[in-house]
């Protein structure tokens, strides 16, 4: 697994990877892999149930230790999530690059993925300015999708063009998050220290 996730966080083509690449990796025969998992395709689908949990927990942790406010959960996870993105680029290609073909990690595969994506929807459901209260939950749904989004194209463009002279990351995710939530971007900042 840990071979698997490596090769797919830094081959320039992850979408090329074989059991064999995996194999040599290890050190192993490729039959052996076999005996663990059935193809290429149920190996990367856990390493891909392995990453969201990963990044799941890091941000469930930062949201838990940041404060009681809703605001802070909301700031701890979306500073979690994009610290996590920068941090780990390849991890985060694996995750959300878009690149595997959909018969070998079919959509179901990133299933995992809902339950950060959940978090966030429900703690910018709380933590909005009272004008900026979503009504229903699809509205509000709708409201954490176009977060993330947001936070995804941060996390992308610094991954891929991390040369540009960029604003310090908190910088960039207390703007993020303060256009999202109607809150001033000094009171966000205030929670990234």
């Amino acid at each position: 697994m840990d071979a698997a996730a490596k090769l797919l966080a830094t081959l320039d083509q992850p979408e090329t990877l074989t059991l064999r690449q995996v194999a040599r990796e290890v050190g192993v025969a490729p039959a052996s892999i076999y005996s663990h998992f059935t193809d290429l395709g149920a190996l990367i689908q856990h390493v891909l149930r392995l990453r969201y949990q990963e990044l799941t927990r890091l941000m469930d942790e930062a949201a838990q230790a940041a404060g009681p406010t809703p605001l802070a959960d909301l700031t701890a996870r979306c500073a979690a999530y994009v610290h996590w993105g920068v941090d780990q680029p390849g991890h985060y290609r694996t995750l959300f690059g878009g690149r595997m073909p959909a018969d070998l990690v079919p959509g179901s595969a990133h299933g995992a993925g809902a339950e950060p994506l959940d978090a966030v929807v429900a703690s910018l459901a709380a933590a909005a300015a009272p004008e900026r209260k979503q009504p229903t939950a699809e509205r509000q749904a709708q409201a954490g999708l176009m977060l993330w989004t947001a936070l995804h194209g941060l996390v992308s463009l610094y991954n891929d063009h991390g040369a540009m002279l960029w604003p310090p990351l908190n910088d960039l995710i207390a703007d993020v998050v303060s256009l999202h939530t109607g809150r001033p971007t000094v009171e966000i900042a205030s929670l990234l220290g």
